[in-house]
C-alpha cells in the first residue's frame, strides 16, 4: 500500500520522509519511496544488459558474428564453416533474449535454433564449445552424452546435463534458463540398429526420446547438487525453452552412408568410394541431409529438433602446423613459456615441426595426436633440462623428434678464477 498521511514515516532505505517524496510503499515494518523503487529497476536493468551483452539496450555492447568469430580464430584454426555457423547461433541467441525483454507487445515469436556439428575426432568440435565458453557472458555447460542412461536405469539422467548449467549460473535459475550447453558425443546414443528389438535401448534410442522435451523446451525439476532424483528430494525447476543446445558428434561412417544415397555404390572392390581420396571423403560430409543421421540411427523427432548442421573437415598437414604455432594456446607457445620457467629459451627447427605433423598425420586422431608426440619427444628433455643449470638455449632438430636424438644446447661461458 502506499502512503503520505503520517509525517512520522520515512523509507527504510534512503530514509527520506513522506514530505520529501511523492509516494511511499509500506510493507511489513518496512518502507520504500517511488525514489528508490526507480533506483532498483534500474539497478536490475543494468544487470540484465551486462548479462546479455547489453542486449535489452539495444544489444550496444553484443559481440557481432564477425566478432565472435575472431575471437574463435584466436584459438581455433580452420574450419571457418563451423566457426561462422556457431557465431551466427549465438548472436540470434542473443536476439531472441533481446525479442522477449525489449518487444514485449510483438505477435511474433522467435523460436531457437539448436545444432549439430558433424566431423571426424580431432577436427576441433568439442575447443570449439570450450573456447564459446570462454568469450561468452551467458553461462555455459558441456555434457557428454556417453554418460546418459533412460531413467530408471544404472548412469545419469538426461536431467542431469542442467545441473552443471545450473552451477556455472550460480545457481542463478534465470540466468541458467538463457544460457547454452555442448553436448558432446551425440552420435554415441545412435540407435543400435535399426530393426525394432525386445530389449530396451537404455543408452541409445531411450535417451533421445529422453531428450526431445529439453531440446524442445518443457519445464525440467533437477536436483541441485546433481545425482538421481528420489521423492523426498527438493528440485529446481528451469524452464529450457530459452537455452540453446549445440551438439557434436564423429558420425563414424556417416559418409558411407551419404555416398549410396547420392548415387554411387560404395561397396566392391571397384566402388568409387575406394577410388575417392582423402579429402574427397571428407568434402562429402558437406552434403549430409536429416535423412543420412536417420540412417545413421538418430530418430526424427530428435533430428527435428536440431535444424542447423554444419560439418567440420579433417585438418590438413598445413592446418595441423599452423595449430602447433599460431593459436594463443598452441603447443609450441606452451612448451616455450615452460622452459622459460627454467630460464632456458626453447626453439625448434622447421624440420622438427614438419615431424611432429607427419607423425600426427599417420595416427589418424586429428590434433589430439599432436599432444602426445610432442609429450613423449620432450620428456627426456624435460627430465634432464632442471638439472642443467648452465643451459640457456635448447634447439629441437627433426632428429630429436624421429629418433630420440640429443637437442643442441648452448651453454652460458664460465667466468675464469684467476
Amino acid at each position: 500500500m502506499s502512503t503520505r498521511k503520517n509525517d512520522n514515516i520515512k523509507c527504510s532505505f534512503c530514509g527520506r520522509s513522506s514530505k520529501e517524496v511523492d509516494s511511499i510503499i509500506a510493507g511489513p515494518n518496512v518502507y520504500i519511496c517511488n525514489s528508490c523503487v526507480m533506483s532498483s529497476v534500474d539497478i536490475l536493468r543494468s544487470n540484465s544488459a551486462a548479462f546479455t551483452g547489453g542486449a535489452s539496450t539495444g544489444r550496444k555492447n553484443v559481440r557481432t558474428p564477425a566478432e565472435l568469430k575472431k575471437a574463435l580464430d584466436d584459438y581455433v584454426v580452420g574450419q571457418e564453416a563451423a566457426k561462422k555457423t556457431l557465431a551466427v547461433a549465438v548472436y540470434n541467441h542473443y536476439k531472441r533474449l533481446e525479442s522477449k525483454q525489449v518487444f514485449t507487445d510483438t505477435d511474433v515469436e522467435i523460436e531457437k535454433s539448436n545444432i549439430v556439428l558433424i566431423g571426424p575426432t580431432g577436427t576441433g568440435k568439442t575447443l570449439l564449445a570450450k573456447t564459446l565458453a570462454r568469450v561468452l557472458d551467458v553461462p555455459f555447460a558441456i555434457a557428454d552424452a556417453t554418460t546418459l542412461t533412460e531413467s530408471g536405469y544404472v548412469g545419469d539422467d538426461v536431467e542431469s546435463i542442467l545441473v552443471h548449467l545450473l552451477q556455472n549460473a550460480e545457481y542463478n535459475v534465470q540466468r541458467a534458463e538463457q544460457g547454452i550447453i555442448y553436448i558432446d558425443e551425440i552420435d554415441k546414443i545412435a540407435r543400435k540398429s535399426e530393426n525394432m528389438s525386445i530389449t530396451r535401448d537404455v543408452s541409445g534410442e531411450g535417451v533421445q526420446q529422453a531428450l526431445l522435451k529439453i531440446l524442445e523446451g518443457s519445464t525440467v525439476g533437477v536436483p541441485p547438487k546433481g545425482g538421481r532424483k528420489h521423492p523426498e528430494q527438493p528440485l529446481i525447476n528451469i524452464n529450457t525453452r530459452d537455452i540453446l543446445f549445440v551438439c557434436g558428434g564423429a558420425f563414424a561412417g556417416l559418409e558411407n552412408i551419404i555416398q549410396r544415397r547420392i548415387g554411387k555404390n560404395p561397396v566392391g572392390f571397384g566402388s568409387d568410394m575406394m577410388t575417392m581420396t582423402k579429402a574427397e571423403r571428407q568434402y562429402i560430409l558437406t552434403h549430409v541431409e536429416p535423412e543420412d543421421l536417420l540412417r545413421f540411427g538418430l530418430i526424427p523427432e530428435l533430428i527435428g529438433r536440431l535444424p542447423v548442421m554444419s560439418s567440420l573437415h579433417a585438418i590438413s598437414k598445413e592446418g595441423l602446423l599452423n595449430i602447433l604455432t599460431q593459436p594463443k594456446n598452441a603447443l609450441v607457445k606452451q612448451y616455450v613459456k615452460l622452459f622459460e620457467m627454467e630460464g632456458v629459451t626453447l626453439e625448434f627447427d622447421h624440420g622438427a615441426l614438419e615431424a611432429i605433423v607427419e607423425k600426427a598425420l599417420e595416427r589418424g586422431t586429428g590434433a589430439r595426436a599432436l599432444r602426445s608426440i610432442m609429450e613423449r619427444s620432450m620428456m627426456e628433455i624435460m627430465y634432464d633440462l632442471p638439472s642443467k643449470e648452465s643451459v640457456t638455449r635448447c634447439f629441437i632438430t627433426r632428429d630429436v623428434i624421429e629418433s630420440g636424438a640429443e637437442p643442441m644446447y648452448t651453454v652460458k661461458e664460465q667466468k675464469k678464477t684467476a
